[in-house]
C-alpha cells in the first residue's frame, strides 16, 4: 500500500501525518478515512475546488487529470503545476508527499 505523507497544515494536520491507503483510493478518501478533515464541499463529485492539494512528490504516479478537473483547478487559490483535486487524484503504488494549501476558495467556512 502506498504511503501518503501529509505536510503540516495549521488547521487540518498541525503535526503533519503519514498514512497508508490502498491503490485505487482517492487522496481525499484516504485523508478522511484517517481523520484528516480536508474540505470537500461538493461531496467529492468534482464540482468545486475546496479539496485542492499540491502533490510535492509522486505526482506522476497518479491517474491522469480529466478535462473537468483541469477546468476547476483554474479557479483554485494557490494553483501550482503539481496541483490536483484530491477527490479526483487516485493512488497507484507510489508513495506521495502532499501539501494542503493554507487558503481555500470555500467562502462558507469563513468566520464572519
Amino acid at each position: 500500500m502506498p504511503v501518503i505523507k501529509i505536510l503540516p497544515h495549521p488547521e487540518f494536520c498541525p503535526q503533519g501525518a503519514s498514512l497508508s491507503a490502498p491503490a485505487g483510493t482517492s487522496i481525499c478518501e484516504a485523508l478522511l478515512d484517517n481523520a484528516i478533515a480536508i474540505e470537500h464541499a461538493c461531496d467529492m463529485s468534482c464540482a468545486c475546488t475546496t479539496c485542492h492539494v499540491i502533490v510535492r512528490e509522486g505526482f506522476n504516479s497518479l491517474n491522469e487529470m480529466e478535462e473537468g478537473e483541469e477546468d476547476l483547478l483554474d479557479r483554485a487559490w494557490g494553483l501550482e503545476p503539481n496541483s490536483r483535486l484530491s477527490c479526483q487524484a487516485i493512488l497507484a503504488q507510489q508513495d506521495l508527499v502532499v501539501e494542503i494549501p493554507k487558503y481555500s476558495i470555500n467562502h462558507a467556512r469563513e468566520n464572519h
